[in-house]
């Protein structure tokens, strides 16, 4: 063997004992370092099927995306326990010790809006990215959308969602303990109508689930945006979570909740999956409807 070959493959051998150690950042951690940058038509786009969500359910999954490695576990969680409602769902999520963050948590009473995360999980990690590095700009993005949607005609209050004038569009749920689930296509509702399109059909609210009292731990209730000041908040606490601390920020949410790092214990429920009926009502905008015999059912 040549000296220089010799040489070659120590050097080599070091380099890589060396990584394995973690005395040297591999390449994609060095590259991971750096935020991403994403330009205004960039985050329209990005924003354009959560922008019309009232206020409580954007918040929530805006948190829960920056944790985008958690999402496609969360979602099959939340399939099997589809069944489940109200103080029976808050007890199992406790009860079964997960390993998710609080704020991917709070999204499992919603699990069409979970299994959307995780079928599309470039997307999910790009929004992620983009409100850890870019927040306030997200934030410009979805009051663009929203001022879009409105001016067409589209976004306007009823039943189920109240509108706020402006200048910052506010969307709230009409009944604060039902957070309704919108429906709609962004290449329509964010566009000037066809001639003879009905525009109250754009948006549809075929589905909702009831948050009560039992959620309140995880922010429902407690959770909003500051528009003007571009400020957000999670149970009342300011959200410090960005793309330098997104390693290490825990934040603070309700008593008893967690994210487990030990040994779960074995669950003590049935796991039912959605059927494809069910799993398909949210995206053919039909009212949701359990097929089972211990379903309860989410009223429209």
């Amino acid at each position: 063997m040549r000296l220089s070959q010799y040489i070659t493959k120590i050097v080599s051998t070091v380099l890589a004992v060396a990584l394995v150690l973690g005395l040297l950042p591999d390449r994609s951690m060095a590259q991971d370092q750096a935020p991403p940058s994403f330009a205004p038509e960039q985050l329209d786009h990005l924003v354009s099927r959560i922008a019309l969500y009232p206020d409580p359910l954007l918040a929530q999954v805006l948190a829960a995306a920056t944790f985008p490695d958690q999402i496609p576990d969360a979602a099959k969680w939340a399939d099997e326990h589809h069944y489940l409602h109200g103080e029976e769902l808050a007890n199992a999520i406790n009860g079964d010790q997960l390993p998710w963050d609080p704020a991917v948590q709070a999204v499992l009473p919603f699990p069409s809006v979970l299994d959307m995360m995780a079928s599309d999980m470039n997307w999910t990690t790009d929004i992620g990215n983009a409100f850890l590095a870019q927040r306030q700009d997200v934030m410009d993005a979805v009051q663009r959308m929203r001022q879009k949607a409105r001016d067409f005609g589209y976004l306007r209050s009823n039943g189920q969602i109240v509108v706020s004038g402006g200048p910052y569009i506010e969307i709230a749920p009409a009944n604060p303990a039902f957070i309704p689930v919108p429906y709609y296509d962004p290449l329509v509702v964010y566009a000037a109508p066809r001639p003879g399109f009905v525009v109250g059909a754009a948006i549809g609210f075929g589905f909702g689930v009831t948050i009560g009292t039992f959620f309140r731990p995880w922010g429902w209730g407690y959770s909003r945006f500051d528009w003007r000041a571009h400020g957000f908040y999670i149970y009342n606490r300011p959200w410090g979570r960005v793309w330098t601390n997104r390693g290490v920020y825990v934040h603070a949410y309700g008593p008893g909740v967690r994210r487990w790092d030990g040994p779960r214990r074995a669950e003590g429920h049935e796991l039912i999956r959605r059927s494809e009926h069910e799993r398909n009502a949210w995206h053919e905008n039909r009212p949701h409807q359990e097929e089972h015999e211990r379903s309860h059912g989410h009223r429209p």
